[in-house]
């Protein structure tokens, strides 16, 4: 129903309150609407199968903290694939869940001549598992859009292995001196010195050196994050995308670089870790049922059971999956094989004559939309009892004309029905009334509670 009343009463109460309207409603003049051609708005039987989407993303993760590469965009880093699997979660296909894997790596290299323990270098595997939350904007853009933008949050976990390069290739320690070499020795002992070059190859664990070193070392490796992305779907075909986008991964610790502001031989600021992730995907709707071409003739082998391959009405979805057998021929239908409703108003749209309802909208057998004025007219000249489902929306409909103050007295034995003691019987003191009789709450006959029906319609 499109109304709810916001309250709980009883289906046998609103009989009997029905049976007293049906005897002392007077019949008024016939209107352009009928009651044999009214009918309400209903939640039709849609499409509600969501297969998954199936992605896989490429591209590159740039990394923020305390060592990062002095020279870095978020073109520029190390690199990162992704695999998804993502579906709708409403029935407008406005939100996606996905759920995803991320393998990569994260590194940066930092350089100083003036300050030389700066000089740093880390490299780390990263394993991301994540959930997130996808808006593609449904109520600017068309599904069959060739362009989707989207926004995204969500929560993800990581584990990291942070390495470093601090041995060349023959074992020997890096030391680099104010001129911008390296060298085998520090800048300030004596004697001769060899040039060395790094090899990029990060063979010590940054972790277990600080706990062989400094006695440090001794945190998790792995963390929490919250990613927010944003980026673009480009439609190939109704099973294919290619997306373009870009998410931002806030960490919940400082130590993906082994630098921290506690807790690590090399102190650095305050504040916790980052990183981007700038992909390029493809997306494939690979179990979603096939939408029929009218166009396209289906040929079935003669010796196929008609049981299980026959189609009596024609409309290209198989007998034992169509939930509206026998459409008519030329009707386009959906996956279910029922006609289909765009303003979903419960008329189908080859019947609609008012294509794109308002929402909660009243409408009649064409779809056309019925006025509160004549929905109370028409129950007001049905010439039987009210249906039940007409009642919940007529009472709510006619309660503002019972809101005003009494003109009469207020008799002494209503008295303790007034809920509010404003000496009137208000709408819903008497549908309490109703309800505390049929509870056998109040001592007071049908014949009694006839009359308090009669006192409420003349205040």
């Amino acid at each position: 129903m499109l109304f709810e009343m916001g309250r709980v009463s009883k289906s046998l109460s609103y009989s009997v309150l029905l049976l007293l309207l049906a005897f002392s409603t007077e019949e008024v003049e016939s209107q352009a609407v009928n009651a044999d051609t009214l009918q309400h708005k209903i939640t039709i039987n849609d499409n509600y199968v969501y297969m998954p989407v199936l992605s896989f993303s490429y591209g590159v993760l740039s990394y923020y903290g305390e060592v990062q590469d002095s020279y870095s965009t978020s073109a520029i880093g190390n690199t990162g694939a992704m695999l998804k699997v993502a579906t709708f979660v409403d029935r407008r296909h406005l939100f996606v869940s996905s759920f995803s894997v991320m393998r990569g790596q994260l590194g940066g290299n930092s350089y100083s001549h003036t300050d030389l323990p700066r000089n740093l270098n880390f490299k780390t595997d990263l394993l991301s598992f994540e959930l997130d939350l996808e808006y593609r904007f449904g109520h600017f853009f068309p599904a069959n859009s060739l362009v989707t933008p989207y926004i995204s949050v969500g929560f993800s976990t990581l584990s990291f292995s942070s390495k470093g390069d601090l041995l060349d290739a023959d074992g020997l320690s890096y030391h680099y001196w104010s001129d911008g070499t390296i060298r085998d020795v520090d800048e300030s002992a004596a004697g001769p010195s060899r040039m060395l070059y790094r090899d990029y190859k990060y063979e010590t664990d940054l972790r277990w050196k600080e706990q062989e070193d400094f006695g440090l070392g001794n945190y998790s490796q792995q963390a929490f994050a919250v990613p927010v992305g944003l980026g673009a779907y480009f439609r190939i075909d109704r099973r294919a995308f290619l997306s373009v986008g870009v998410s931002y991964h806030y960490t919940f610790t400082d130590l993906l670089d082994n630098v921290a502001s506690s807790g690590t031989s090399i102190k650095g600021i305050k504040g916790n870790d980052s990183y981007l992730y700038t992909h390029v995907g493809l997306h494939f709707d690979l179990f979603s049922h096939p939408r029929p071409d009218p166009n396209e003739p289906i040929h079935m082998d003669s010796d196929l059971d008609a049981l299980f391959f026959g189609d009596e009405d024609e409309d290209l979805v198989l007998d034992l999956r169509d939930l509206c057998p026998m459409t008519g021929t030329g009707i386009a239908v959906d996956t279910l094989g029922c006609p289909l409703d765009g303003d979903m108003d419960g008329v189908p749209d080859y019947l609609d004559l008012e294509p794109g309802t308002a929402p909660d909208a009243w409408v009649d057998e064409d779809g056309v939309t019925v006025t509160d004025e004549q929905f109370l007219l028409v129950m007001q000249q049905r010439n039987s009892a009210m249906l039940r489902e007409d009642v919940e929306d007529y009472l709510f409909l006619i309660q503002p004309e019972y809101r005003f103050g009494s003109s009469l007295e207020l008799p002494e034995k209503y008295k303790q029905l007034d809920m509010d003691g404003d000496g009137y019987i208000s709408f819903e003191e008497l549908l309490r009334t109703i309800d505390q009789y049929f509870d056998f709450q109040l001592d007071m006959s049908l014949d009694e509670l006839r009359q308090l029906y009669e006192f409420f319609f003349s205040q």
